[in-house]
């Protein structure tokens, strides 16, 4: 997708059912949307959909950039991908995007992306990444799912219950927030020591 606002208004009816030409379809041949099947170096590795099934895709990224959970309104299980690692097989026509600064549907970044039929959040699109949902993941081994797991939590200090998980603990956006609860002392003091060495830098 184009950095600036595109033109197309998703409503999950434009009439285009499995068209990608046109002056209304050009988003669907740019990243994250554009189909891989004639490209040879698209090896698809996990299949996803929507809960209805309308909308489907497929990954290529044996393990996310990063995997995370997030306790900010909604509580979240999240996955960090590049545009180039997902690829719609079906249903671009029925995908609706959400921009909340504006309130609009009209495709403009950072939109929440989801089946504009049954409503499942299928990712959150950014510049330059997106962040994926791994629970719509159809995992065919524990091995597979394990490539997911979250790193670390963020936002913790808004959590509506205690998970003792030994998992660092962020109180904000993970690396810019204080560690909190059962966060490894190892991460902890990782974390005082880069403090301070900003710190010292900012005074020297």
């Amino acid at each position: 997708m184009a950095q600036q606002a595109s033109t197309y208004r998703s409503n999950g009816d434009n009439g285009d059912e499995g068209n990608t030409e046109g002056e209304n379809n050009e988003w669907k041949h740019r990243a994250p949307y554009k189909v891989h099947d004639n490209d040879p170096n698209f090896h698809a590795r996990y299949e996803a959909s929507c809960h209805c099934g309308k909308v489907r895709y497929q990954l290529s990224r044996e393990k996310p950039l990063d995997s995370k959970y997030c306790h900010c309104a909604p509580f979240q299980w999240a996955a960090i991908f590049h545009k180039e690692d997902i690829n719609f097989t079906h249903g671009h026509h029925d995908l609706g995007w959400y921009e909340s600064s504006e309130k609009t549907t009209i495709h403009k970044l950072p939109c929440k992306v989801s089946c504009a039929y049954c409503r499942t959040p299928i990712m959150d699109e950014g510049r330059n990444m997106i962040l994926l949902f791994p629970t719509l993941i159809n995992f065919k081994s524990p091995e597979d799912r394990k490539n997911f797991e979250p790193t670390c939590h963020m936002f913790y200090s808004r959590r509506t219950l205690d998970i003792n998980d030994g998992k660092p603990k962020w109180s904000g956006i993970n690396k810019e927030s204080e560690l909190i609860g059962d966060s490894p002392e190892q991460d902890k003091k990782r974390k005082r020591e880069s403090d301070a060495a900003e710190e010292t830098g900012r005074k020297s």
